[in-house]
């Protein structure tokens, strides 16, 4: 996505510390890359690998992470998964796959909520990722509090880590910023229409079908202009969208357009001619 130029604050009011990502054993440096730029997406910048195969650092990686450099320049490395959760109070295991451990077993959403809550507390948390072949082994799983899966297809349940990182992220960030969405339509620049207006909009289209007769036979008009009237009023029109309506009914009356006062008429040959719309 393209940067925003005007942002709403509640998008970026996150006041609860977030949590970190740990891949565990990772093979290739494209799939770090991947789950870094992810992460930046989101607002997670907190990324431990735990033995890459490849090693680190990784030019592949920092390619495949599409400018999340700054989550890039801070990863941290681990030799073991006990290492990189050390200093977490608390951590969810993903997995795919039906586990013989007494763990308690939630969706993404729940996962979300119960680390935003404890990162308002400033509590270290972490979602902890498996290997891309098999995911984690039980002794993983077991240093985890909870098991966090998706709500994905079971007879095809294999997500790359990538994908399982963003949807996790996903998440949290929309539990942090309480579904906070970057951007809305600006009602200042585009007020609702005014009743009168809409109304006068319809007595206008329908007066330009009545020409045409447009309502045929005549004892169906009622429902015809009801049926009419209910599609637009579904689309909840600004003034800007009336007006453009306006001036599409006034163009097919085949009305004589009127120049703006910048733009005086020109006379060629005796005709005049603009290249304004009709403003109704």
């Amino acid at each position: 996505m393209t940067r925003n130029a005007n942002i709403r604050d509640e998008a970026r009011q996150v006041d609860v510390r977030p949590p970190c990502i740990i891949l565990c054993e990772p093979q290739l440096g494209e799939n770090i890359g991947t789950a870094a730029r992810a992460m930046a997406n989101f607002g997670l910048t907190d990324l431990r690998i735990v033995n890459p195969r490849d090693g680190w650092p990784s030019d592949k990686a920092r390619a495949a992470a599409s400018r999340a450099d700054h989550v890039i320049d801070c990863v941290q490395v681990f030799d073991s998964v006990e290492a990189a959760v050390a200093d977490l109070t608390y951590v969810y295991a993903t997995t795919a796959r039906s586990r013989e451990i007494s763990k308690p077993v939630r969706g993404p959403d729940e996962a979300a909520l119960k680390l935003t809550e404890l990162g308002a507390s400033d509590l270290a948390t972490g979602y902890l990722f498996g290997r891309e072949r098999w995911g984690l082994n039980n002794d993983e799983v077991a240093l985890a509090d909870e098991i966090v899966t998706l709500p994905v297809d079971p007879e095809f349940a294999s997500l790359n880590i990538a994908q399982a990182v963003l949807v996790c992220a996903y998440e949290w960030r929309k539990t942090a910023v309480k579904d906070a969405l970057p951007f809305r339509l600006n009602e200042e620049l585009h007020p609702p229409a005014a009743k009168e207006d809409v109304v006068r909009f319809f007595d206008h289209l329908e007066s330009a079908l009545d020409t045409v007769t447009f309502f045929r036979p005549p004892e169906r008009r009622p429902n015809m202009v009801l049926t009419l009237r209910n599609i637009f009023q579904k689309a909840e029109l600004t003034d800007q969208e009336v007006r453009a309506l306006r001036g599409v009914v006034a163009a097919l009356e085949n009305r004589r357009t009127r120049p703006r006062p910048e733009e005086p008429r020109v006379k060629t040959k005796g005709v005049q001619a603009t290249n304004d719309q009709d403003e109704s």
